[in-house]
């Protein structure tokens, strides 16, 4: 099992590695043009060079990127061209916002979709059909036409939710709830269909199989095959499946907080990128590829749990 670990860990890390290398190289494509844009469109020649040697962009782009990457080592990712903050800082403000969306969306998005899958998949005949058509029209709505719905009804037309803002946890959990709900919603609604519908059909496939016929030739309560043998069976790609989408959730989390007002770390890598902040927006591209790592390895280690095999592959 450690080796196991260890090798999804390498594996990882080398991604974030790379990442970081081609993010740093794509945002330093254009550095003069930052420099003219952080001094203003009609800034004297002069003055957008000063800036982008104070920025220490006319240095070698090697240089920039060893003196950035040993920074980030040791946890010091520079600080913002357009407000001087501490990067660290600005991202720990904003990661609780998008980090709240996001395993709110993915337990709302297991739940649901594991219950939708396991009634899809036990009730053949027209209770399967609705779900099917149900998933493939929450699969195909965009995310932010949810969100603007949402809104709409829920927000400005009933008034049961705030529209914009957020309220943190420890000022008010009730507060927290009603501004993170419809977001959380909108975040989730597509991924439920694709968690359902391959709970469904590894479920049916599992029920197909040769030790699940003979437990129930034994004897076994149907509850007790379904929900113990073919859910356990079918655990596995379901999980797979549910982490893919929290990791969609992550990119799709820049809409669902641009269109809710939401000061998550979705919003700071918009409004970082149309400055030209580059600090930033690479401290969001590591603290971003961190994440997935984790995620990953997280979902490599209940799947090894759940089925040995995954180890040694």
């Amino acid at each position: 099992m450690l080796s196991f670990i260890l090798r999804r860990l390498i594996a990882g890390i080398l991604t974030v590695i790379t990442i970081s290398v081609f993010g740093f190289l794509l945002l330093h494509l254009g550095a003069h043009d930052i420099a003219r844009r952080l001094v203003g469109g009609m800034a004297d020649p002069a003055i957008v060079e000063r800036k982008a040697q104070e920025l220490g962009l006319n240095r070698p782009l090697t240089t920039q990127f060893f003196d950035w990457a040993h920074g980030a080592v040791t946890g010091d990712l520079g600080r913002s061209w357009s407000s001087g903050q501490p990067v660290t800082d600005a991202l720990a403000s904003r990661l609780p916002v998008t980090l709240s969306l996001t395993i709110g969306a993915v337990v709302l998005t297991a739940v649901v979709g594991i219950v939708l899958g396991i009634v899809a998949a036990s009730r053949r005949g027209w209770v399967d059909r609705t779900i099917q058509v149900l998933s493939l029209l929450m699969s195909s709505i965009p995310g932010f036409l949810v969100a603007l719905v949402l809104v709409l009804l829920f927000a400005l037309g009933l008034r049961w939710f705030p529209a914009t803002g957020y309220i943190s946890a420890g000022d008010s959990l009730n507060g927290w709830l009603s501004t993170i709900t419809l977001p959380v919603i909108a975040l989730a609604i597509g991924a439920i269909a694709g968690v359902a519908q391959q709970v469904r059909g590894s479920m049916i496939d599992a029920l197909r199989l040769d030790y699940v016929r003979t437990l129930r030739a034994r004897g076994l309560p149907y509850n007790r095959v379904m929900y113990v043998h073919v859910l356990r069976n079918a655990a596995g790609p379901a999980l797979s499946v549910l982490g893919i989408q929290f990791i969609v959730m992550l990119g799709g989390a820049v809409v669902v907080e641009q269109v809710f007002s939401l000061p998550g770390v979705g919003q700071t890598a918009v409004s970082a990128t149309v400055q030209g902040d580059i600090p930033l927006v690479m401290g969001v591209i590591v603290l971003t590829s961190l994440l997935v790592l984790a995620i990953n390895l997280v979902i490599d280690l209940v799947q090894g749990w759940l089925n040995p095999k995954v180890r040694l592959s």
